[in-house]
């Protein structure tokens, strides 16, 4: 398999298979297209009819949207479990994961993914800071409801921590205030290998997109020997 992304500091809905598919220990290939470089919109046209990442290639069979590639490799891979056993925690993990992918407009725009920007709030809306409150709410519940069984949303990894992981590394980047379970959860996805690797890769990449540097014409930057 092959999974098409955009780059590793800015693109969010990439980070989401990505390390889906990495803490399932499921093999494949990735190619990394810088968003917004000439040529890159024809390079994945040319895999994807929405002309966006990331873009799953399995032989014959293109799947793109973060979501529905997880639920591909859900399918495909049943053994690693992407989703809880309980039917209970499934549909609560589906249904958060579907309002992930969904919704939280305004913490997106205000709060974009940016890996190697030194951690320092930012003024935000009272729509942005609704959203946060909501993605507490959510964490907190799935965690006090369904993750006795580990220090993830439903215990074991699973696609909802996957949906979730961008706004993890948001609420790092943006200084969000956030209870001690919260903080919890947070660490203990930040400690995980994949995301350390996602994490390294990020920080050395040359690619600056103004669009997406709030501090514009400065770009902050992380030191990549941080990684």
């Amino acid at each position: 398999m092959k999974l098409i992304i955009g780059n590793k500091n800015y693109s969010s809905w990439s980070f989401r298979p990505w390390i889906g598919l990495k803490v399932a220990g499921i093999p494949f290939d990735e190619e990394v297209v810088s968003l917004y470089d000439e040529g890159s919109k024809a390079k994945i046209l040319a895999q994807s009819p929405a002309g966006k990442v990331p873009v799953l290639i399995d032989g014959d069979v293109r799947v793109w949207e973060s979501l529905a590639i997880l639920e591909y490799a859900a399918e495909k891979f049943s053994g690693f479990g992407f989703w809880p056993s309980d039917p209970a925690a499934r549909a609560h993990a589906r249904a958060i994961s579907t309002e992930m992918h969904a919704g939280f407009v305004p913490l997106r725009s205000e709060c974009g993914m940016n890996m190697w920007r030194p951690p320092a709030k930012r003024t935000l809306s009272a729509d942005a800071q609704a959203n946060i409150a909501r993605v507490l709410e959510i964490w907190t519940q799935a965690r006090a409801t369904y993750g006795a069984g580990g220090p993830f949303l439903f215990g074991k990894f699973s696609a909802a921590d996957a949906m979730y992981a961008p706004v993890v590394s948001r609420f790092e980047t943006y200084a969000i205030d956030v209870s001690a379970p919260v903080k919890a959860y947070m660490q203990a996805m930040i400690a995980l290998p994949a995301w350390q690797e996602w994490r390294r890769a990020a920080l050395r990449e040359p690619w600056v997109i103004p669009t997406f540097e709030y501090d514009w014409p400065e770009v902050k930057r992380i030191p990549a020997e941080a990684a």
